[in-house]
């Protein structure tokens, strides 16, 4: 009897027609059967959003002339969703969110629909990792390509904890000006958000989110400090919440520092 191939689902938040998933795509050529299950447009910053309300719609998408992949309606969490349970006859192997654009650092990582991504996965026991380029704007493809292979060989023949995903973050620099790759834990990094209040043609008020990322962390293993010294950082993510410091104090019925 044959081994079974190795099932890989990829997905996003930036969309199925993004350039980082192309990359991703491409970048994990030859590691098994990878299926590609992604949003039809944007969902950046949609957290961990399901769609409840309206029925999920699935489109196969060309790009370069052939088929790439399978585009839904929906949020990040519901293609890993749909991929594993209904498009797929089993269940993935690994699930790769990414490449995304920007970073997923500190508190980002909660609104983060790529880390998301990774997160259903880990909810439907499936190792998963997330992946970005710390950059918008800049495409320098090339060094987080070789990181997503890296890290998810690496997941497959030694597999993660139950509930936990690994989180990756690749300096938007040509490979030659990485200065290594650091095992980070999440920071506090943030955004100082402000709302730019505009008018339409119609004098109707409206309000633009916009804002400054701010650096609140100074020691060598978190996040945001590893990045911005032009090094890789690599994050497990665990989606259990709980305060287990805090506790223990709760249950006496006491609130409060």
């Amino acid at each position: 009897m044959s081994k079974k191939q190795t099932s890989i689902l990829i997905t996003n938040d930036d969309g199925i027609y993004a350039e980082g998933i192309y990359h991703l795509k491409k970048a994990l050529q030859g590691l098994g059967k990878i299926t590609v299950v992604a949003p039809l447009v944007e969902k950046s910053a949609v957290g961990h959003a399901i769609t409840l309300s309206d029925p999920l719609r699935v489109m196969e998408i060309d790009r370069y002339g052939e088929f790439f992949g399978y585009a839904v309606n929906g949020t990040p969490a519901d293609c890993v969703k749909i991929g594993g349970r209904c498009i797929l006859e089993d269940k993935p192997d690994i699930v790769v969110s990414g490449i995304n654009q920007g970073s997923n650092t500190g508190m980002n990582i909660i609104y983060s629909g790529t880390v998301s991504a990774a997160a259903e996965g880990i909810i439907m026991n499936i190792p998963s990792v997330a992946i970005s380029l710390t950059s918008y704007t800049k495409k320098e493809f090339a060094y987080s390509r070789k990181i997503a292979r890296r890290v998810t060989s690496e997941v497959l023949n030694h597999g993660l904890p139950d509930g936990t995903l690994i989180n990756v973050n690749v300096p938007a620099v040509k490979e030659k000006e990485i200065e290594g790759v650091v095992v980070t834990r999440q920071g506090k990094g943030r955004f100082e958000e402000a709302f730019d209040r505009r008018e339409d043609p119609n004098k109707r008020t409206y309000y633009w989110l916009t804002g400054k990322r701010m650096l609140l962390d100074n020691d060598e293993d978190v996040d945001d400090v590893v990045i911005h010294k032009n090094m890789v950082s690599i994050t497990p993510i665990h989606y259990d919440l709980t305060n287990y410091r805090f506790l223990e104090e709760l249950k006496t019925g006491k609130l409060g520092p």
